[in-house]
């Protein structure tokens, strides 16, 4: 039984990891005023009748702090990645030269600097909602286990181990949380 259940922990831990791993994503997502190659990951282009990520129709390149460069392998798609970039959401202008597309990271203001911070304060919120759907998940386990024979005190110690897996989780999201938000407020 015991084996079991050590298994199961492992997967919950896996499964935690996964959270964490999709929030730091989403933080990556998210425009902060500094230059990041991530934020343009979601921007799909019509290539050649597919959509494709912006990644795979040219070198995505941070040459300056406020300053994203997207060199198109195909000069045919210049006029696609950039109507991609314009419609993309990210509130950036792009610049064209050549086949060279230029992305000027504008400064944000106070007022838009709070709006990413809830933003990023929601992101996390929703992971730790997934470490608790996760944490419940693996008490059900147990008690199915306990109603299969499993002693109180096994039950118990089972009980603790899950109880510390979400706990590390939770504390390493408010970690993440804070780090992106002192990130986002930093002029």
């Amino acid at each position: 039984m015991a084996d079991d259940l050590e298994i199961d922990l492992d997967d919950l831990q896996r499964r935690m990891d996964g959270a964490m791993a999709a929030l730091k994503q989403e933080f990556a997502s998210l425009r902060t005023g500094r230059a990041s190659a991530t934020m343009v990951e979601p921007v799909m282009v019509d290539a050649y009748g597919t959509m494709t990520p912006i990644n795979q129709v040219g070198t995505v390149n941070v040459p300056e702090p406020r300053m994203v460069t997207i060199n198109i392998w195909d000069k045919s798609l210049v006029g696609a990645a950039e109507k991609a970039i314009r419609n993309s959401g990210l509130g950036i202008n792009p610049v064209i030269d050549g086949t060279i597309i230029r992305l000027p990271i504008p400064e944000l203001n106070e007022e838009r600097r709070r709006e990413l911070s809830k933003v990023a304060a929601q992101y996390a919120e929703n992971a730790r909602i997934a470490v608790r759907n996760i944490r419940r998940d693996g008490m059900d386990q147990l008690k199915k286990a306990k109603a299969e024979g499993m002693s109180e005190d096994d039950h118990k110690i089972w009980a603790d181990e899950v109880q510390d897996l979400t706990d590390k989780a939770i504390a390493a999201i408010d970690a993440a949380l804070e780090h992106k938000q002192a990130e986002i407020m930093q002029v």
